[in-house]
């Protein structure tokens, strides 16, 4: 199909897009885009079946750990957007493999959009930078997505599809289950103190559905995009910024040197990497208009 007549279905055909990874992300994705394209939602759980179909969804049961039942998935969209997370071990993704296996065997899809992860590039001492900054991977949950990526862009280059990768920092909405900043301020979890703290960088998820959209329909060909708003905080900062909106205390601020003791392995990873991510090309290229530029302009609604 024509890259045409993804971004101008008519009334007649509309285009066919799967979700892959269908959670809160997915969710808001396909209430955005419902009316325009035809949507099918994989899940590996029967029991969503419901819920995914109520919101205007066509369900298709598989499992991406289990290929077998990823069937002829490659026969039955026009594009794909991926935002299932790769397994919790290791340093490869054989979720993106196995989908990817699958969309070349139909010879379908024209568009794919992956949602990775700004952890690639590693600590970067707080440096602004863009999306031609070299990856560096410094967690084995960072190189999964080094490797996702890679079997992206090869799986576009082997099947001239375009596709799109998404690095996306911390998302975070009122609404969001495990998204909602106030949990973590009502638990009084400590953040480090201003001299050992990093800069974090933040995207509210209605406006990552959006970018999602935008990508595609806008995407470049075996482009990065960073679905980052245009806030720079530190993470205290943003906690301390969260707590005082709701009227809750702040949290309590300890030294790195102090901080394994109270915090566990994934949080002290976070807490180690400070970068500050350019959205220029989100802005310019995919043309979003952010509804929360910055974290405060979420909070103040």
């Amino acid at each position: 199909m024509p890259m045409a007549s993804l971004s101008r279905p008519t009334p007649w055909k509309r285009p066919t897009l799967l979700i892959a990874g269908c959670g809160d992300i997915g969710v808001r994705v396909l209430r955005l885009l419902a009316r325009r394209w035809r949507v099918l939602a994989l899940t590996h759980a029967p029991s969503r079946v419901a819920e995914l179909r109520a919101l205007g969804a066509r369900p298709l049961v598989g499992d991406l750990d289990r290929p077998e039942t990823l069937g002829r998935l490659g026969a039955v969209a026009d594009a794909v957007l991926y935002l299932a997370p790769p397994p919790s071990s290791g340093c490869t993704d054989p979720r993106s493999a196995h989908l990817a296996a699958a969309l070349r065997r139909g010879g379908r899809v024209r568009r794919v959009v992956y949602a990775s992860t700004s952890g690639v590039y590693g600590d970067l001492a707080g440096a602004r930078i863009d999306e031609t900054q070299p990856v560096r991977p410094q967690t084995e949950r960072a190189w999964r997505r080094v490797d996702a990526e890679a079997r992206w862009r090869a799986f576009g280059r082997g099947t001239g599809a375009r596709v799109t990768i998404l690095r996306v920092p911390g998302i975070y909405a009122l609404d969001r289950a495990g998204g909602d900043p106030r949990e973590r301020v009502a638990r009084g979890a400590p953040v480090l103190v201003p001299a050992d703290d990093v800069y974090t960088n933040h995207i509210h998820a209605d406006d990552l559905a959006r970018a999602c959209a935008a990508a595609l329909h806008r995407g470049l060909p075996q482009r990065v995009v960073h679905a980052s708003d245009a806030s720079e905080l530190r993470m205290g900062d943003y906690y301390d910024l969260v707590a005082d909106r709701f009227g809750m205390a702040r949290p309590p601020r300890v030294r790195r040197a102090d901080a394994a003791s109270v915090l566990g392995a994934a949080t002290l990873s976070f807490m180690s990497e400070s970068r500050r991510l350019s959205n220029r090309r989100l802005r310019e290229e995919l043309r979003v208009r952010l509804r929360y530029p910055r974290v405060d302009d979420a909070l103040a609604r």
